[in-house]
């Protein structure tokens, strides 16, 4: 079968898409609200905010995408966060298949384009905001200017990897429960 009839297959259960909605949103807030993590803890905090008002500017901070970031950024962030919440929920379908006979090469890639997205996540303000925290806390900062996208390239990684981490697990689905013998 093909990679993406596997990935229809997997789709076709309620409950695999009920994995993947909210893990795509969690990745998809967490790289939203993680520049914005000093507001947030200010008004969750406060006294004065009411809850209701609080869950509102939360949200509204999804605006963000369209006025905060890039069309590259965007597209990318909104990329990685579906493609991690797709992945997560094609590999318990792989696991739950076989039966707990994971190998480590589709989930490796997984993690590693969730973690290469995160490094890529920024706004046209702030640009590649965790990648330039960790640089600046070992004085390699100004690296970022000699890459030619800036940053980018971390978010486009992130893609790339879990695009190949989607394929590899469709790719696994067909394979035999067992290995085939062969004959001489």
């Amino acid at each position: 079968m093909s990679t993406l009839h596997n990935i229809k297959e997997v789709f076709s259960h309620v409950r695999y898409v009920a994995i993947a909605l909210p893990i795509a949103f969690v990745v998809l807030a967490f790289a939203v609200w993680l520049p914005n993590w000093r507001l947030l803890h200010t008004i969750l905090v406060s006294h004065d905010v009411e809850f209701i008002d609080a869950t509102k500017v939360a949200f509204g901070l999804f605006g963000s995408l369209s006025t905060n970031f890039t069309l590259v950024s965007a597209t990318y962030t909104i990329l990685i966060a579906i493609l991690f919440g797709i992945n997560i929920a094609m590999l318990v379908y792989y696991v739950q298949r076989r039966k707990g006979s994971l190998r480590g090469k589709g989930a490796t890639a997984g993690v590693g384009g969730l973690v290469a997205g995160v490094f890529g996540i920024g706004c046209a303000a702030c640009g590649t905001f965790l990648l330039s925290v960790v640089l600046a806390l070992i004085g390699a900062g100004g690296l970022l200017a000699f890459l030619p996208l800036g940053g980018e390239e971390f978010g486009i990684l992130g893609v790339v990897l879990l695009l190949y981490s989607v394929y590899w697990t469709a790719q696994k689905i067909d394979e035999p429960l067992v290995c085939v013998a062969e004959t001489n």
